[in-house]
C-alpha cells in the first residue's frame, strides 16, 4: 500500500492548492472592496452590478468557462491584446486555472462580505468618521474587524470552491499534466479509466483538506467571538 501511495502523481494536488490559494487571495482583494463599495452606494443600478458579481455562482461552471474562453482567446480582442502587448497567454496555462477559480469563487467572498457589512452597527461607522477616519480607513479599521467572522467564512468557502473547481478550469485551462491538470480533473480522468484505487486516494486527500479548512474556520471564528 505504501509503495502504491508513493507511485501516485501528486502534482495535480499541488497545482490545485497553489491555484486555490492565489485565487482566494485575489477574491479577498477584489471581493471585499467591491462589496464595501456597493454596500454604501444607493445607486439604482446597483442591482445590476450585484447580479453580475453573483452570476457565476448560479451559472453552470462550463458556461462560465465558455465565456472566459471567448474573452481570453487569442482570437478575441482582450486575449490578443494581452498576448501581443505583454506576452501573456491565458488559455491552457496555469494563469487560466487561477482566473477560472477566481471567477467561480469570487461571488462567495463578495456575498459573505456584503452580508457581514450589512450587520455592522451604523453608529460604529459614524463614530469612526467622527474620529477622522476616511471611507477607506472606515473599511480597514471598522468594517473588516467587526465583520471578521463573515469574511473568514467567505474566504474559507471560496478556498474550498476554488480547490474543487472543475468545469470552468477544463474549458479555459485544459487538462495538461503537470501544468494545468488539477485534482478534480484527474479524479474524473482516473474514474473514467476505472482506476478506483487512485480515485479513492485523490478523493480522500481533497476530503481531508476540505474538512480541515472548515475546522480551521470554525476555530478562528470561535477565537474572534
Amino acid at each position: 500500500m505504501i509503495e502504491y501511495l508513493a507511485s501516485i502523481d501528486y502534482s495535480p494536488l499541488w497545482i490545485s492548492l497553489k491555484t486555490a490559494l492565489v485565487a482566494t487571495l485575489l477574491c479577498f482583494i477584489v471581493g471585499v472592496p467591491v462589496a464595501w463599495k456597493l454596500y454604501k452606494t444607493k445607486w439604482k443600478g446597483m442591482a445590476v452590478l450585484d447580479a453580475l458579481f453573483t452570476l457565476p455562482i448560479v451559472l453552470p461552471p462550463t458556461v462560465t468557462g465558455y465565456f472566459l474562453l471567448l474573452l481570453f482567446s487569442k482570437r478575441r480582442p482582450l486575449g490578443e491584446f494581452l498576448f501581443e502587448k505583454f506576452d501573456i497567454s491565458i488559455v491552457q496555462t496555469w494563469t487560466g486555472c487561477i482566473i477560472a477559480a477566481f471567477v467561480v469563487a469570487l461571488p462567495i467572498v463578495y456575498m459573505n462580505a456584503k452580508a457581514a457589512f450589512s450587520q455592522v452597527d451604523p453608529e460604529l461607522l459614524d463614530a469612526g468618521r467622527t474620529l477622522g477616519l476616511s471611507e477607506f480607513g472606515t473599511l480597514i479599521y471598522v468594517l473588516i474587524p467587526v465583520g471578521a467572522n463573515g469574511l473568514i467564512s467567505g474566504v474559507i468557502l471560496a478556498f474550498a470552491r476554488a480547490l474543487g473547481e472543475y468545469g470552468a478550469t477544463s474549458m479555459l485551462a485544459g487538462n495538461i499534466p503537470g501544468k494545468t491538470s488539477t485534482v478534480s480533473q484527474v479524479i474524473a480522468q482516473v474514474m473514467s479509466n476505472q482506476d478506483f484505487k487512485a480515485t479513492g486516494v485523490y478523493v480522500v486527500l481533497i476530503f481531508i483538506i476540505s474538512v480541515a479548512s472548515i475546522v480551521v474556520s470554525a476555530q478562528v471564528q470561535k477565537r474572534l467571538r
